[in-house]
């Protein structure tokens, strides 16, 4: 009889299949006010989790064990979703506007971005219990996590970056660096955790900190990159992200001109600028930093170009379909996800060959956001 129970566990884990977490993804379905739970061993789709509200310009972060999803919504919701039972674990609408969020160092804490009423608040990670709230007075724009249970982001209205320490949750420190350029629009920290980079749009050029020595304040980098050049309407606001890092090379969509930039980062200058197809959105760097995949704003939003880091060059330019809004890559860079909103579709291309390997159906998808990518990107 001692047997007898052990034997029935067995059994009842027999009937509901082991998954790991580490091929699994969300696709942001926008349209819907739901995600796509993915897989990309197999290229497939698991299932649709709705009820995640506006997700209109939604982003995602994950825990620590890459068990649950924090989708942040432009509604202001907060939704911890379970990737393995394929449902919201909990959701909370903790603002009028939200634009993002981030998790800390140490996976205990989400901290969500937001324009109104502005600032930041941060939540305990498991319950969504809310810690504290960081008041600014102006659209919180760039958020991310650095060392040290650090937040870093910054002000659009002010002309600010803030870095918070939330070492002790409940009562949080603000270290303001102001000065910093006109309306920074985007910002993101690099894989080292050192060095947050925000982007300007009220002027040509970029705000380095140095989060080793932040007192020092900002500095600017690739300043007046567009001076003597008329520049174009901005269609779409480009984003930063560490993904557009490459060996010692970081790639930025330029303002209003049809070039990504190149920055050295041991020298913080100016390595090249690369013609391209259209105005850029997100520069993505595939894993093994040997290529840059490039997509772009209205009108010209039906292309992917990627670019050779040795040759500094386009080398290949693709059309996945209409209105591309994201693209992502599996960790060791084998396989592209990319999304066309208006073809309802996230097509997955082998980076090799640039063969499309699998389209799958989605509502208006936007955002990709990978599991394992996000655990090797660090900050």
């Amino acid at each position: 009889m001692k047997w007898v129970l052990p034997l029935l566990v067995l059994a009842g884990c027999a009937s509901e299949p082991l998954r790991g977490t580490g091929d699994l993804g969300l696709v942001v379905e926008r349209a819907s006010g739901r995600v796509m739970l993915i897989e990309t061993t197999g290229r497939s789709t698991l299932a649709h989790i709705e009820g995640l509200g506006d997700l209109s310009h939604a982003s995602v972060v994950f825990s620590r064990d890459a068990r649950y999803g924090y989708v942040f919504g432009r509604d202001g919701g907060l939704t911890k979703v379970d990737l393995l039972r394929a449902r919201i674990e909990r959701r909370i609408v903790q603002s009028g506007n939200a634009i993002g969020g981030a998790i800390s160092q140490d996976g205990r804490l989400v901290a969500v971005a937001n324009y109104t009423p502005g600032g930041i608040r941060i939540f305990d990670a498991a319950t969504l219990e809310p810690l504290a709230e960081v008041p600014t007075g102006a659209k919180v724009v760039g958020i991310a996590d650095a060392p040290g249970n650090r937040f870093v982001f910054s002000l659009f209205e002010a002309g600010e970056i803030w870095v918070v320490d939330a070492s002790v949750p409940r009562k949080p420190t603000v270290e303001k660096l102001k000065g910093i350029g006109k309306q920074p629009y985007d910002g993101f920290v690099t894989p080292n955790g050192r060095h947050y980079i925000a982007g300007l749009f009220g002027e040509d050029g970029l705000a380095l900190v140095d989060l080793w020595n932040p007192q020092d304040g900002a500095r600017r980098i690739l300043d007046g990159y567009g001076r003597g050049e008329e520049p174009l309407p901005v269609f779409k606001m480009p984003h930063l992200r560490g993904w557009a890092v490459a060996g010692r090379y970081i790639f930025l969509p330029a303002v209003g001109r049809h070039e990504v930039l190149v920055l050295d980062s041991v020298t913080w200058r100016e390595a090249a600028r690369i013609p391209v197809h259209g105005q850029p959105v997100f520069a993505v760097a595939q894993p093994g930093g040997r290529r840059v995949w490039v997509n772009f704003a209205f009108p010209r939003n039906d292309a992917v170009q990627v670019i050779d880091v040795a040759a500094m060059q386009v080398v290949k330019s693709l059309r996945p379909g209409r209105t591309v809004l994201h693209l992502e890559f599996t960790p060791r860079g084998e396989q592209a996800w990319i999304s066309s909103r208006d073809d309802d579709a996230v097509i997955v291309y082998d980076t090799s060959s640039y063969a499309e390997l699998a389209r799958l159906a989605a509502d208006k998808p936007s955002g990709i956001f990978l599991t394992s990518r996000a655990a090797m990107t660090g900050f």
